[in-house]
């Protein structure tokens, strides 16, 4: 099969196209031909050696295509043996990709638990960016922040992969979202994706900005009328739950977005 190899650690110049053996299936495991693969900032710290991965090695752990044993489509799973307690990985957790050869091939071979059915509703591309990013995400705002609908969730830096997630699952579930950017344009490509209104995190003024526009919203989300975002109340009660704070954090590859 074709893939993508990096014989050494280093920038892009060192992931070259190769020839590599076909995975084979054994029992428990699934091989996927792959239709797309997804680029994570998790990617980018393997190329350059973070993770010690084996050399030559194919990266990649996102992505999504079709069982070679069933004939379905499917997305691929990255977090591999996450173990029995919901609260933390065990130690034999790993990201596929990281020791083990990854998505940037034709074929990828992982265990069968790690294949799930492709939602119908999206395109290859967008299969295969879901997993990494949208599993950290949910992770993060209902296994473990425990955000439930009526909450108000304030999401640091609209755009990235993360945060784009946020916005989107939070809002689905009934949350007031806001957000901060240093740039209006992304402020409002997350209203289209459900955010209530967004602050310029350039305005030292910003966090009360936040706290009052999520109040504003949910005054408004109880069918009384809420002041115009352009005339902010100088004090706005505090939300029931202080507000989540989600940004890209270490390890970087919770971030998916532009790659150096």
């Amino acid at each position: 099969m074709h893939a993508i190899v990096m014989r050494e650690y280093g920038g892009p110049e060192c992931l070259m196209q190769a020839e590599q053996p076909d995975p084979v299936t054994d029992p428990g495991w699934a091989v996927v031909r792959l239709r797309a693969a997804a680029l994570n900032r998790h990617d980018v710290l393997v190329r350059q050696g973070r993770y010690q991965s084996p050399l030559p090695h194919v990266p990649g752990a996102d992505g999504a295509g079709t069982d070679a044993e069933t004939g379905e489509h499917v997305l691929v799973v990255p977090s591999l043996w996450w173990g029995d307690d919901e609260s933390a990985p065990g130690p034999s957790w790993e990201i596929l990709g990281d020791h083990r050869p990854g998505t940037y091939a034709e074929m990828v071979r992982v265990p069968r638990e790690c294949v799930v059915p492709k939602p119908a509703g999206l395109s290859w591309q967008e299969a295969a960016a879901l997993p990494l990013v949208g599993l950290t995400t949910y992770r993060a705002l209902f296994s473990r922040a425990r955000l439930a609908p009526g909450e108000s969730l304030l999401v640091l830096g609209a755009g990235g992969g993360v945060a784009t997630m946020a916005v989107s699952l939070a809002s689905a579930v009934g949350c007031t979202v806001v957000v901060t950017s240093s740039s209006q344009d992304k402020v409002s490509r997350s209203q289209e994706l459900g955010a209530s209104a967004g602050v310029l995190y350039g305005d030292p003024s910003w966090p009360q900005a936040a706290r009052d526009l999520a109040a504003i919203d949910r005054r408004a989300a109880r069918g009384r009328p809420a002041r115009s975002a352009r005339r902010l109340p100088r004090r706005a009660r505090q939300p029931r739950r202080a507000a989540l704070l989600l940004r890209p954090v270490q390890p970087a590859w919770h971030h998916h977005g532009e790659c150096p």
